[in-house]
């Protein structure tokens, strides 16, 4: 009999990205206390950029941003947001997305499902991937649980369970 096992991966749904930074610029424009401050926020490829007339505006609409995430069910250990700077006279904030598993992280994991897992479970690196397998197909669940409070800032997700 094969083994069973399951992919680790922290991608992120673009879309739900883009529908996430779209809700929070319609709330940042509609909404009472940003009227004529210059609040903004936009979304170019894999970063998005925060825009505001104060450095306090500025971090309130990262937290409209950060609430929009949540709503869209996204993590926030996707998004790596900077300190806001002047440039100018606004103030901004660069926020970059995170996706896959760096190698410091894998070895991390690798490790972690080594020390604490059951013994049958076994787990190699492939690229910005991590695969868990194992001879009983029963002790994968409680592996994905061991790694979800695992303390690591990616978001992880667990696909390709077979």
């Amino acid at each position: 009999m094969a083994d069973s096992s399951f992919d680790v991966v922290s991608k992120i749904d673009s879309m739900e990205v883009e529908n996430a930074v779209n809700q929070a610029r319609k709330e940042v424009e509609q909404r009472y206390d940003f009227k004529g401050v210059g609040a903004d926020v936009t979304l170019s490829g894999e970063s998005i950029q925060i825009k505001a007339n104060t450095e306090e505006r500025a971090n309130a609409v990262l937290d409209v941003l950060q609430s929009k995430f949540i709503k869209r069910g996204l993590s926030l250990k996707a998004l790596d947001s900077g300190e806001p700077y002047a440039s100018g006279k606004e103030y901004r904030i660069d926020s970059k997305l995170k996706e896959g598993i760096d190698q410091a992280t894998a070895k991390k994991l690798n490790k972690l499902i080594r020390d604490e897992a059951p013994k049958g479970v076994k787990s190699q690196i492939q690229g910005d991937e991590l695969r868990v397998s194992s001879k009983s197909r029963d002790d994968l669940p409680g592996t994905i649980s061991l790694l979800k409070g695992a303390d690591v800032d990616v978001a992880l997700q667990f696909v390709n369970f077979r």
